[in-house]
């Protein structure tokens, strides 16, 4: 298991939107940037690029020379994040949400429960071999419950109703439709030969699922005999029509397709195709429908943030970002076994 730094959800949706600030205030020397009256001090930086060479030195990798491309894009990575995360915040205030030290250490104890057993040790083990400090963790858990808290906020009020199901069903209803079905069992060869030399021993007689066994070269259905289900429409046309007008019982004479020769019989009747009512998926459907109209939601609340900070934000020389950030190296905790 890893402890990976990344951004979270609603951070990246809103970083990903985000453009390069047009405020012209003067940035106070031990700053990297200004977000209205708030200041991203040079202290807050430089504490994310240390993070983030610890992390590149905990995976042997060597981190990037000042100078090159590369570090310039750690750079831009580490002022947006803080720029982006210091947004969230202001808002967040304006939203009436606030994060107390409780929530973050409730928090902290599930994360170390649900992947160390509740073990310290375990738990400081990881964060050494990481190179990870208490502080970012801690910072990283409060932008993971402030992004969450955010979310919540912002679609609370978003609703599916029971016209928009049911539009969504009609519209995509064979997705939910279950196509006639039968069981057969078939034998698969390379040449008309020897399919019409099967054909033979099993009109005299022979035992299907021998044969199968020994001759078929489908390696799905061989060993059982050459049973297989199959739904109309999901196998090779020639395959499938002739699976789907056999009698049950009856055994085909031999089929080609771009695989072989076919042998097919039919062991049951067809089972005919099948409607899921709408009842029946109803709730799939709405969750789904709801999730997307949450996104939605929260796309243009991030727009909307955007534009409202487009031009509150001011950087020092030097500390200017790209004109859109991509996904930084240096933000909340999450963890991958």
């Amino acid at each position: 298991m890893r402890l990976i730094r990344f951004l979270p959800l609603l951070l990246l949706v809103v970083v990903l939107a985000a453009g390069c600030g047009g405020g012209k205030k003067s940035v106070p020397a031990n700053a990297v940037a200004l977000v209205g009256s708030d200041t991203i001090t040079k202290a807050q930086f430089n504490d994310l690029m240390a993070g983030a060479e610890r992390n590149y030195k905990s995976q042997k990798k060597a981190f990037p020379k000042p100078g090159t491309t590369q570090y310039k894009t750690i750079e831009d990575q580490a002022v947006q994040y803080l720029v982006q995360e210091d947004e969230l915040g202001q808002r967040a205030k304006e939203l009436s949400i606030s994060i107390t030290p409780k929530e973050v250490q409730t928090r902290l104890k599930q994360l170390k429960t649900q992947y160390f057993g509740g073990s310290e040790t375990k738990y400081k083990a990881q964060l050494k071999a990481q190179g990870l400090t208490q502080a970012q963790i801690d910072q990283d858990l409060y932008a993971q419950i402030l992004s969450e808290k955010l979310y919540n906020k912002v679609t609370k009020d978003v609703k599916v109703t029971d016209s928009e199901v049911k539009a969504y069903y009609l519209a995509h209803k064979s997705t939910y439709g279950q196509a006639a079905s039968r069981d057969v069992r078939h034998i698969l060869v390379n040449n008309k030969k020897l399919a019409d030399q099967l054909e033979v021993q099993l009109k005299n007689g022979a035992d299907f699922a021998k044969l199968a066994k020994k001759y078929s070269k489908d390696p799905g259905s061989a060993a059982k005999g050459g049973k297989l289900t199959i739904s109309k429409g999901q196998t090779v046309p020639a395959f499938d029509k002739e699976a789907f007008a056999l009698k049950t019982g009856e055994t085909s004479p031999p089929v080609h397709t771009q695989y072989g020769w076919h042998i097919i019989q039919a062991l049951s009747a067809v089972k005919p195709a099948k409607q899921t009512p709408l009842a029946s998926v109803k709730a799939s459907i709405s969750q789904q429908l709801l999730q997307t109209k949450k996104t939605n939601v929260m796309t243009k609340w991030a727009d909307q943030l955007k534009k409202d900070f487009a031009k509150k934000i001011s950087y020092a020389t030097g500390y200017e970002p790209a004109a859109t950030a991509t996904t930084a190296t240096t933000g909340t905790t999450s963890t991958n076994g």
